[in-house]
């Protein structure tokens, strides 16, 4: 097997775990609307837990196919890509999983890793949209799955972010001479801080650059044009940078609004985002309702 074949069927597998219930935990059932108010204000805590626990059971479900004596998957955390196909396939096939809990105001996860590690395409990135089969309460159950290419994200980070001299995205240093431990593969933002007339002096700068100053490059000659805007003018670092919510990949903005607006138990998700989030309703009637429907599907 090449290793194209075995990410794809390994992405295409992945995709089909829509609708799977995933044996990791189960949130009893209430037994009173009390109880179920405030496990429908707390249910968003245990979104790091359950996404942790479906990132291996995941590595589980890939292990499930038939791989051809060629080898396994195995995770590797911490790490990048958190899953890899660990045998005699290069460059090696990896897959980085993400979790999602799409009652919470937007995907949290961040993507920061530089496409120059992504020329053989050799890494996708998988998007586990997840809730519990009853809202607030069940066991945790896959709503969608988006799988994409490494490289695709990463261009769509880096093209959305650059903007020089108001954005600055950096490269990781050249590591590869350290040890295993010590390489860096992530990115950073940094957003100008200065003055207005700082900025103008700025963007005279940029312009001299030439046709194209603007489109995203890792190259070194870019980097240095860019590090000597950092050393000559006022940046911050963005600690909000390559937030997956944010970095207007189609694809994955279609899978977003696909999951906001399924349908479960009489609401679509993005309803019952804001029924569950709003501090001013009275959420009573709504787990009522859940507790009801629940009730009559078990019967």
């Amino acid at each position: 097997m090449e290793y194209k074949e075995i990410l794809e069927t390994a992405s295409t597998h992945l995709a089909s775990m829509k609708g799977q219930i995933m044996p990791v935990l189960e949130v009893a059932r209430p037994n009173d609307i009390e109880y179920a108010k405030h496990l429908a204000k707390v249910i968003s805590k245990l979104s790091p837990l359950v996404g942790n626990m479906i990132e291996y059971n995941v590595c589980t479900e890939l292990n499930k196919l038939e791989w051809l004596n060629n080898g396994i998957w195995r995770r590797q955390d911490p790490g990048f890509p958190d899953t890899v196909f660990d045998g005699n396939i290069y460059p090696i096939p990896g897959i980085e999983i993400k979790t999602w809990f799409p009652l919470a105001t937007e995907i949290t996860a961040r993507f920061k890793d530089s496409i120059r590690f992504f020329d053989d395409d050799q890494t996708n990135v998988a998007l586990v949209a997840w809730l519990p089969e009853f809202i607030i309460f069940g066991k945790p159950k896959i709503i969608d799955v988006w799988v994409g290419t490494a490289k695709s994200l990463a261009m769509a980070r880096d093209t959305h972010y650059n903007n020089p001299p108001d954005y600055l995205v950096f490269e990781p240093e050249d590591t590869t001479d350290r040890t295993s431990n010590l390489q860096q593969t992530n990115t950073n933002g940094y957003k100008f801080q200065g003055t207005k007339n700082e900025f103008s002096k700025a963007l005279e700068i940029v312009k001299s650059w030439g046709e194209g100053y603007s489109v995203y490059d890792y190259s070194a000659e870019y980097q240095g044009k860019i590090k000597q805007l950092l050393g000559s003018f006022s940046y911050r670092l963005d600690t909000n940078f390559a937030k997956i919510d944010r970095i207007e990949h189609l694809e994955l903005e279609a899978f977003k609004l696909r999951v906001l607006n399924t349908k479960i138990l009489n609401h679509t998700i993005k309803q019952w985002s804001k029924i569950i989030s709003d501090s001013n309703s009275d959420i009573t009637k709504f787990v009522d309702d859940i507790i009801k429907l629940t009730q009559a599907t078990s019967v």
